[in-house]
């Protein structure tokens, strides 16, 4: 299977209202693509489906042909918009908890990360600003060796000067056999990391290729395209 993740039809209602409608996708292995959306296109909606939080009202999404549940957990590394933990945990019980609830969770390669942030892992999180705590959950999240990481706008609580260690962070954990699918509207910051990008409006996906061919057919940056495409 060339594919990590398939959708056909997918629609999920939340009171009536189609937060994604008839969204027919395939992500291939190996690669790290941006869905990106204008605030309210269902970006969010996708994720939390493909990671297993939501059902979908109808159609089918199956994640290494399998549907969302416990086994494709253990393959999704899944960072959500806003930091679920408990404020008073320390860093510590953090990596002690991933690391006994994911069997993938490489906590050398968290500590590492932690240090070059200059994050010490005594601090409680209520101790730590709103980025800090972000930052911490993303190096947790890209600390296992995950197939598919689906990262929920993982730049856009922290300050500019931190996006760069970021998204090195994001590129030096991919590899030929994860696919990390990043949902963002900071198109300009994230696309020098990205391979493809699928554009998403109104819970439809309408556009999705190669980062590359645009620039080379098209002559213009993927941010370009989508300020063209939305009328930003």
């Amino acid at each position: 299977m060339d594919s990590i993740l398939e959708c056909q039809s997918l629609i999920k209602h939340y009171n009536g209202f189609p937060a994604l409608f008839n969204l027919n996708l395939s992500l291939p292995k190996g690669k790290i693509i941006g869905l990106l959306g204008p605030n309210g296109s269902g970006k969010t909606t996708f994720i939390k489906l493909a990671a297993g939080l939501l059902t979908p009202s109808s159609g089918v999404i199956t994640i290494d042909g399998k549907l969302p549940g416990v086994e494709t957990k253990a393959i999704v590394s899944y960072l959500p918009e806003r930091t679920y933990f408990s404020q008073w945990m320390k860093v510590a019980d953090l990596i002690d908890f991933f690391a006994d609830f994911y069997s993938d969770f490489d906590r050398n390669k968290a500590l590492e990360m932690l240090q070059r942030l200059d994050i010490t892992t005594d601090r409680a999180l209520k101790q730590l600003s709103k980025g800090t705590k972000e930052k911490v959950q993303l190096v947790l999240v890209m600390s296992r060796k995950a197939k598919l990481f689906l990262l929920d706008e993982p730049i856009g609580g922290v300050d500019p000067a931190a996006r760069d260690y970021i998204l090195d962070t994001i590129i030096s954990n991919y590899n030929e056999y994860s696919t990390i699918l990043i949902s963002t509207h900071l198109i300009y910051d994230i696309e020098k990391t990205l391979d493809e990008f699928i554009f998403i409006k109104s819970g439809e996906a309408f556009m999705q290729g190669s980062v590359d061919a645009v620039r080379e057919e098209k002559g213009k940056t993927i941010d370009q395209l989508f300020r063209e495409v939305f009328r930003c």
